[in-house]
């Protein structure tokens, strides 16, 4: 017959990831789970090879958390799809103090990190459609834009400050309206001189 578990792989990453928000991934050891799911750790290592594979465990599932707090504000329709992504992120923070920690804070210097923009592409799509810029461009103005909505979070989730969601939400306006008009800005300056320069009347700079 089949082993009988006392809980199931689903059971236990619950148990650990309330573990994780409430003291991080350091309070997640087996004793620790153990008591939170009301027994010893040996129910653990039933179903998990070691803890490493329990906190990879934790990670997906911190990670699912937050990709439904980016579901949920973006169909909310509170705000403009763009800037709702970058409210979830830091409600996110400031609501999962901790997870926000393991997943944007954690030290990866040990980790190979690849940059894909798959991830990203419903947000590039947007501002591509918003404001007519190419992928690059759009790809730039998402990087920018995430540096300042990634400084907030970080300021909320260390308690270096408390802003309210009203303030918080005229600071991102600002930032990318400010962002907007300097892309924009840009891009006219471009097709300018793509004009100019296809033109042969066109009278060349003068050199000094």
């Amino acid at each position: 017959m089949p082993r009988k578990f006392m809980f199931t792989k689903e059971e236990i990453i619950s148990a650990a990831l309330e573990l994780t928000r409430r003291g991080g991934m350091p309070a997640l050891t087996a004793r620790a789970l153990g008591a939170e799911l009301g027994t010893s750790s040996r129910p653990v290592f039933g179903l998990f090879k070691n803890m490493e594979e329990v906190q990879t465990e934790v990670l997906k599932a911190a990670n699912n958390l937050y990709q439904s707090y980016l579901r949920e504000d973006m169909i909310s329709g509170k705000y403009p799809p763009y800037k709702a992504s970058g409210m979830a992120y830091i409600r996110f923070a400031r609501e999962e103090r901790e997870l926000f920690r393991l997943l944007f804070m954690r030290d990866r210097s040990r980790e190979k990190v690849e940059e894909s923009r798959e991830e990203i592409r419903p947000l590039l799509e947007i501002i591509k459609r918003q404001l007519g810029l190419k992928e690059e461009d759009a790809y730039c103005f998402h990087i920018e834009m995430w540096i300042y909505v990634h400084g907030i979070a970080t300021m909320l989730a260390t308690s270096y400050l408390e802003w309210d969601q009203e303030f918080i939400s005229r600071v991102l306006t600002d930032g990318y309206e400010g962002m907007k008009a300097r892309y924009t800005a840009l891009q006219s300056q471009n097709q300018e001189e793509q004009t100019n320069g296809g033109n042969s009347n066109a009278t060349p700079d003068k050199k000094v």
